[in-house]
């Protein structure tokens, strides 16, 4: 497996990835954050996006890392690393896609000195939990937020300076 930034031949196909990765969650088609995620050119001009691919070049899987001054950035302090949108094809899913790419973010995090790295999950994302877990992050529930009534997040955080 491979990580680099993604493509400009590669964004409509890692939006479609990453909406495939988020159906579960989402409210169908219609769903307004369908379109968010879908748009992954916009997350490549504003933030970092990454993918994860085989050794044919294949997408697995994809994650947005926010540097300080992205708008994609939603809890992170400026000593902290930021990651959103991890997603994982359906049919790349459990083969340890997930891990690189959470891996991967706090290797950024790492070389940009933050003292840690955070995020937002919705509370049925329990495979990506899970992921986290294993990573080292944990749970921040002080941090928990709502961008949209009904949208409730919980939040998690790796301290870097282990």
């Amino acid at each position: 497996m491979r990580i680099r930034r993604a493509l400009p031949t590669e964004l409509a196909a890692v939006g479609d990835l990453t909406v495939a990765a988020y159906a579960p969650f989402v409210d169908g088609p219609e769903d307004p954050y369908t379109h968010h995620l879908r748009d992954a050119a916009r997350r490549d001009r504003e933030a970092e996006l990454w993918v994860a691919t085989d050794e044919d070049g294949r997408l697995l899987g994809t994650v947005t890392t926010c540097p300080v001054g992205s708008p994609w950035r939603e809890i992170a302090a400026d000593d902290e690393g930021e990651f959103r949108m991890l997603a994982v094809a359906p049919d790349a899913q459990g083969q340890g896609v997930g891990d690189a790419l959470v891996a991967h973010s706090v290797a950024v995090s790492r070389r940009r000195r933050h003292r840690a790295v955070v995020l937002s999950s919705l509370r049925t994302m329990a495979a990506a939990h899970r992921v986290y877990q294993r990573q080292g992050f944990r749970r921040t529930p002080e941090r928990d937020w709502a961008p949209l009534p009904g949208v409730d997040l919980i939040t998690f955080a790796r301290d870097l300076e282990e």
